[in-house]
């Protein structure tokens, strides 16, 4: 056996150059330990904290939803909702392992059996199914589609048919309050997240509030990127938007909107409005204007809110408030005297200017209080000529009454319109509303001074601030008392003044086409020429006129305040007043308002067949809204039948017996008067909804074949 060599450790010799270098090299090692851990280090274009939570955790955003906008009473008026698209997925690999196709298999009949859910030729569907790619979406049609035509599309069991879900803003009533409640688009941030973002009305001005407050989701992954299961997570979850509520209530917005699709439709106006507001407490009750927009079609023509947004002359409207201002001052004296057709004014170069009544010849010596009742520019100039007020005064009025200035109402891009005048002619033009401009939202302001003895209100849009998990009411609106404007023995003057307007004698007042009996309005008309821009002169067309009325019901104790309006009409007919007749007398009906003057407006319904035509429409027409139908002159059949008790303006349909068949326009009526009518004419019928009719398949004059049938869309409230 070989002996180990024993070596003699005394005898190894240091190595001095080895030695200090493993140290240094341990030495380097442990600062870059310490700075690896210590230091957020970039690797490529980002440090390694990112990398390392990038390459081991995933990180999701979660969207909150919208908030809802809603009526007074909860009806939805903007909403989020499932919105689905179409896609088609085209590569045979997808099947591959599968028992049953998970492709499209024969794209010639899936096109012919999309087609028609989708709104789309055949042919275009063809093309994108024989597309060289895995999938492909069928737009346009395919896009936004609703849970209903998502699942009528699904029950086609067609092999390669897919959806992606995702949410759209929906607005259930379509063209309605559209520039009150406004719109959203769709917007990506830096993540690619797609936010719905407000434009127009509450959308916008709420939009903070309406889109909530995003939440995130992180969890670790494998290389992969798949989720590790029972690996760590953390969700922090999204709080969604607030619900809005307005102070709109439905059914008025109801009434509005038909009464001015109606005057529009018939006028052919450049553009009409209507405000309806609460008397009491400035809340907007309906907010119409036209041309509007649909929301879901985002078809506007105008992004200018007519309402708050456009300043205009109002005319003799503000009348009313230059009447006020001399009674405010305590200088009115309603018996004195002027000479009323024209008033002259000479300027500092010498050149005249006349001002004239509306008739050109005025009516001889009258008293103010009837120049009033007549609508008389002179009457109201005289105010100042016989130094009730001077200017200042007057600018002083008109601001305190809130014009000249934005109301603060909840909507962005409000005008202040502009009330300055400095020569004597452009202050007597200001006393009837020329040579100033106003915004509606101002006159509905002004009004509740009239309807409150002199209390200004803010007029408001806003009911209350919902939030949407916990139910709580963050924010609610109240009245306010913006001033103190007149004291109350003024306001019962100038609402005898405004209940003389509105009078049954064409030759004794202005506004007897907007007279009812048993609906006691007050109020003011208005005729305001238009101003040229580019002439730098007042248009002299026939209908070259802005029209309007500011009225006030019922007199007594008023409730609601409606102004509305209408530029260009076709021709000199009044359009204004049967809209705002409708409004009052389906407003009364459906708030139950009841005034001293109309407490005892029902009556009995006679029996009125076999009666003459002629006869029975002179007794009903003034009390009725009458529908006759045919051109006989004996009536054979009605509705309601007799004995019946109604309220003043509720409908009747007599049936003459020489009837063709023609189609009535249904449009505003209840669901029973509707199908009651329907049923009188012997023509089929088909009701969607609740409410009042909103639209009829079968237009106005088209004559009805006998198995036609009508479908009437409803909407706006409960059935009567």
């Amino acid at each position: 056996m070989a002996k180990r060599k024993k070596i003699n450790i005394n005898k190894i010799k240091p190595n001095y150059i080895m030695f200090p270098l493993t140290i240094f090299l341990f030495f380097i090692f442990a600062l870059r330990i310490v700075y690896l851990c210590t230091t957020d280090y970039m690797v490529g274009d980002e440090n390694i904290t990112a990398f390392i939570k990038k390459r081991n955790t995933k990180e999701e955003i979660l969207l909150p939803k919208r908030g809802s906008i809603l009526d007074k009473n909860g009806n939805v008026l903007a909403e989020d909702v499932a919105s689905y698209t179409v896609i088609a997925y085209l590569d045979k690999r997808r099947s591959e392992g599968s028992e049953t196709p998970l492709h499209v298999v024969d794209p010639d009949i899936t096109a012919e059996k999309l087609a028609p859910y989708l709104n789309m030729d055949v042919e275009v569907l063809k093309i994108l199914l024989k597309k060289d790619a895995y999938q492909v979406e069928l737009g346009p049609g395919g896009r936004n589609l609703s849970q209903i035509q998502m699942e009528e599309i699904k029950n086609l069991n067609l092999p390669g048919i897919d959806f992606i879900a995702s949410t759209k803003r929906y607005y259930p009533n379509g063209d309605f309050a559209s520039y009150a409640i406004g719109y959203t688009v769709n917007e990506k941030d830096t993540d690619n997240n797609t936010w719905k973002v407000g434009q127009l009305g509450v959308e916008e001005y709420y939009n903070e509030a309406l889109t909530g407050r995003s939440g995130y989701k992180t969890y670790e992954k494998d290389r992969q990127g798949y989720k590790i299961a029972n690996g760590r997570e953390y969700v922090e979850e999204a709080s969604d938007g607030d619900n809005i509520y307005l102070t709109i209530d439905n059914n008025i917005q109801l009434f509005s909107e038909n009464a001015v699709k109606k005057m529009m439709t018939d006028s052919k106006a450049e553009w009409g409005f209507m405000i309806v507001a609460d008397a009491k407490t400035g809340a907007i009750l309906a907010y119409t204007a036209s041309p509007s927009f649909d929301p879901n079609k985002k078809n506007m023509t105008s992004y200018i809110d007519l309402m708050t947004g456009l300043s205009y002359e109002p005319g003799s409207t503000m009348k009313i408030f230059s009447y006020l201002c001399a009674m405010d001052k305590g200088s009115y004296d309603g018996t004195s005297t002027y000479q009323s057709g024209e008033i002259e004014y000479v300027a500092n170069d010498g050149s005249k200017t006349v001002v004239h009544d509306w008739n050109k010849v005025g009516w001889g010596v009258i008293t103010y209080d009837y120049g009033f009742s007549m609508s008389s520019n002179v009457g109201a100039a005289g105010l100042l000529r016989s130094n009730m007020i001077d200017k200042k005064t007057l600018r002083s009025c008109y601001n305190n009454y809130g014009f000249g200035k934005k109301t603060g109402f909840t909507l962005k891009r409000e005008v202040s319109g502009k009330v300055k005048f400095n020569y004597d002619v452009d202050a007597a033009s200001a006393t009837f509303g020329q040579a100033i401009t106003i915004t509606p939202i101002q006159m509905i302001q002004a009004l509740t001074a009239i309807s409150n003895d002199g209390k200004l209100l803010r007029p408001y849009i806003i009911s209350k601030i919902e939030d949407a998990d916990t139910k709580k009411v963050k924010q609610e609106e109240m009245t306010e008392v913006i001033d103190v404007v007149s004291d109350s023995k003024n306001i019962a003057k100038i609402k005898e003044l405004m209940k003389s307007v509105v009078c049954n004698d064409s030759s004794k007042c202005t506004g007897s086409s907007y007279y009812m009996e048993g609906y006691p309005i007050m109020g003011k008309t208005g005729t305001a020429q238009i101003y040229d821009e580019k002439t730098g002169t007042y248009m002299t067309g026939k209908s070259d006129y802005i029209y309007s009325f500011a009225g006030i019901y019922p007199t007594d104790n008023p409730e609601i305040i409606v102004y509305a309006g209408l530029k260009k009409p076709k021709d000199t007919t009044n359009y204004v007043a049967p809209a705002v007749k409708d409004i009052i007398v389906n407003t009364s009906k459906y708030l139950n308002i009841v005034s001293d003057n109309n407490k005892t407006t029902t009556y009995t319904l006679g029996n009125y067949i076999n009666k003459t035509t002629s006869t029975i429409k002179s007794e009903l027409e003034s009390n009725t809204k009458l529908y006759i139908l045919g051109t006989g002159d004996k009536i054979i059949s009605q509705y309601p039948k007799k004995s019946i008790k109604l309220y003043k303006g509720s409908t009747v349909a007599l049936l003459t017996n020489n009837y063709d068949k023609a189609m009535p326009s249904l449009i505003g009526l209840s669901y029973k008067d509707a199908m009651n009518i329907l049923k009188l004419m012997g023509v089929k019928y088909n009701l969607e909804g609740k409410g009042y009719v909103v639209s009829q398949s079968i237009p106005e004059g088209i004559i009805v074949g006998n198995d036609a049938t009508v479908n009437l869309v409803l909407s706006g409230g409960l059935p009567e």
